[in-house]
């Protein structure tokens, strides 16, 4: 008897949705139906024909805002996410190859896990004038690594003890060679669910940013920024804060679905009973 393997289109169930809002959040600018900072109806307006979702606090169109404000913040927490992921994997293996190493790092991210992600955050961001979104990039990758690395550290030393990978290095294999050809192919897993992790923080640093005004600045159209400036006529038109507050709550729930879908399963195989 067989047991039954995972289903093929599951995976690809739980990755579309992360798929389509991403696509969505990139192409948007290009589909809004309104210029997003010309109005065309009245401030907070219920919605209509000219404006599926009304008005915002100057009567601009909330659906074409919308479209419009998420690239940017996409955009943002995939690199901020790459990096920190990348950043980790390579701190990571090195401190569980070599030890003294590893202490070095395991120090430095102590200090930075003390310090609170709002208060780094306006640290990078408003001591570096003119920053934008690569300050806000940069915030999220300071913040996001030493916690990464813990993660990292943590996974990779069971494999760096492992015995093909000290017979490599006795061998006479360099560090970048076990790092990159032994210990982090064994860590894919851990590495995808780590990305989407980061991924879903990034947003959340990211739209705090807005929301603070630390990056996009009116007139832009960021979904943070939305949520903030049309805060005080919620009851007016709710979709001109519901609907963007949706959207991250979303992009945030699905990308972890991808990245767990992702992810190489590490459990029992399939096997034959005769």
């Amino acid at each position: 008897m067989r047991i039954p393997t995972a289903v093929p289109w599951r995976p690809a169930l739980r990755l579309f949705p992360a798929l389509v809002l991403i696509v969505l959040a990139l192409i948007g600018p290009w589909l809004a139906p309104h210029a997003i900072d010309i109005p065309v109806t009245g401030p907070y307006a219920e919605p209509d024909s000219a404006a599926p979702l009304g008005g915002d606090l100057l009567g601009r169109d909330v659906l074409s805002r919308l479209l419009a404000g998420g690239r940017e913040l996409v955009v943002s927490a995939l690199i901020a996410a790459f990096v920190v992921t990348a950043l980790a994997a390579v701190l990571g293996a090195v401190g569980a190859l070599r030890p003294a190493v590893g202490r070095i790092v395991d120090r430095a991210a102590d200090l930075l896990i003390l310090l609170p992600a709002v208060l780094g955050l306006l640290l990078i961001a408003l001591s570096w004038p003119g920053g934008g979104r690569l300050a806000i990039i940069t915030a999220a990758v300071v913040l996001g690594v030493p916690y990464a690395v813990r993660l990292i550290a943590s996974a990779a030393a069971p494999v760096a003890a492992s015995g093909y990978v000290e017979a490599a290095a006795a061998g006479g294999e360099h560090l970048w060679h076990l790092v990159f050809r032994e210990l982090l192919p064994n860590l894919r897993a851990v590495l995808l669910a780590l990305f989407g992790l980061r991924f879903v923080a990034a947003v959340y640093l990211v739209s705090t940013a807005g929301f603070l005004q630390i990056g996009p600045q009116p007139p832009a159209a960021d979904w943070a920024l939305m949520i903030r400036e049309n805060g005080p006529g919620v009851m007016l038109n709710p979709w001109a804060v519901v609907a963007p507050s949706l959207l991250i709550g979303l992009l945030a729930m699905t990308v972890n679905l991808a990245a767990s879908a992702l992810a190489p399963q590490i459990g029992r195989k399939a096997v034959s009973l005769r």
